[in-house]
């Protein structure tokens, strides 16, 4: 049997090494939040490495949806520390199995792509993908205010989402996917060849600016709903809200050289975010 500090340990190791914005956000929560928000990380992080470098992604992924069946009905039998983890955190927290169940058909989209042609289609993978995080860890971060705060955690995923996807483009494009909407990129006359050959064009740009003032917009809504959340949770949810929407700045800083280039936040500027929110 796994001890439960190893499980968190597990957990926060894997926060750590896979998001460094989310670690410093969330460190300043009361010791029993922060931990479960490790686990539930964890659990997130898990089941998107399934798809993104899983050998037999498909199988892997069903298998982890039985997993999750069978720890929700109480009868998985695993030593697992990220399942141990998640099991503390739904025994000391009303947590809503919804968004993980959510979370897992999301990684399912990826597995079995349709084209994202509208913007309805792009904020339904972001629902799916990243709002669905937000929903995890509302009971944990501001227990009994769910309902009042939905909205504005699915705004915050679908900004963070939009955000990833302006980020990651050169990436995504090796793995085969394109996430900006056809309708987007016809708007601006910006064709699926100009998108292969990596141009970055005045339509490219227009294009990218669409999708990011769509992103600055959901980030300026669910930063006004952060005064209802409790005190121990307002400077890191509004902390993590601010160094993402950072990454925007970032990559205009850097003339939108998202097809070869990793943009990221500086240490410095993720340290002067939090110390505003103080």
């Amino acid at each position: 049997m796994t001890d439960l500090n190893q499980a968190y340990h597990y957990c926060k190791e894997i926060i750590e090494e896979h998001s460094k914005t989310f670690s410093r956000a969330f460190s300043m929560l009361p010791k029993q939040q922060k931990k479960a928000v490790w686990a539930v990380y964890a659990f997130c992080r898990r089941v998107d490495d399934i798809v993104d470098e899983g050998e037999h992604p498909k199988e892997q992924l069903e298998q982890f949806a039985r997993e999750f069946d069978l720890f929700m009905e109480g009868k998985l039998s695993s030593s697992h520390p990220a399942w141990v983890a998640l099991d503390d955190v739904f025994q000391k927290f009303q947590m809503d199995a919804q968004p993980f169940y959510d979370m897992i058909e999301g990684q399912r989209m990826d597995l079995y792509p349709k084209p994202i042609v509208t913007k309805d289609d792009l904020l339904d993978y972001c629902y799916h993908v990243a709002s669905t995080v937000g929903l995890m860890l509302l009971p944990v971060l501001a227990p009994g205010k769910t309902a009042m705060l939905r909205k504005g955690a699915v705004e915050l995923g679908y900004a963070m989402q939009i955000t990833n996807i302006l980020r990651d483009i050169g990436e995504d494009l090796e793995r085969g996917r394109v996430y900006i909407p056809s309708e987007v990129m016809e708007d601006f006359n910006y064709s699926l060849d100009d998108f292969k050959n990596h141009r970055v064009t005045p339509s490219f740009i227009q294009l990218w600016e669409e999708l990011a003032t769509d992103a600055e917009t959901y980030y300026e809504n669910s930063l006004k709903t952060i005064s209802y959340y409790p005190l121990y949770s307002q400077a890191p949810v509004g902390g993590a809200a601010r160094m993402y929407r950072a990454i925007i700045q970032s990559i205009r800083n850097n003339d939108y050289q998202v097809f070869n280039e990793r943009n990221f936040v500086t240490d410095q500027q993720k340290k002067q975010i939090i110390a505003e929110m103080q």
